[in-house]
Parts: C-alpha cells; sequence; structure tokens
C-alpha cells in the first residue's frame, strides 16, 4: 500500500500526524500513538495491522465521550 493511501484513510479515522521520529512518522488519535514506517511502499500486512488499530480507536469527540 502506498504511504500516501494509508495516511488519508488514517486522516478519514480521525487520526493525525504528532511528529517525525527517527525512521517513522508518529501518528495519534489523542490517546495512543503509532509509528508509521516512512517508505513510498509499506507491507500489506503492517498497513492492515495499522488500519484495524485505527478503526477501532477513534477519538473521544467522534465516540460522543
Amino acid at each position: 500500500m502506498k504511504k500516501r493511501a494509508l495516511e488519508k484513510k488514517l486522516l478519514k479515522c480521525g487520526w493525525w500526524f504528532e511528529r517525525h521520529g527517527g525512521n517513522h512518522d508518529i501518528w495519534t488519535n489523542g490517546k495512543i500513538s503509532e509509528p508509521i514506517p516512512r517508505h513510498n511502499e509499506i507491507n500489506e500486512l503492517l498497513a492492515k495491522k495499522i488500519l484495524r488499530k485505527a478503526e477501532n480507536n477513534f477519538p473521544d469527540e467522534e465516540q460522543g465521550v
């Protein structure tokens, strides 16, 4: 999966870019953070794992809490 496509899906899930790490970009939803490799192509299994985590952990304002 292209990194840009993964980032767009994370944005739709309510996540945002937090900071640059050593070899990864750090994305967060305000509660938890997830490192995203800084490559043009991200392994499909890793991308699915990241998206599954993002879809199961929406930010508080979207959950109505």
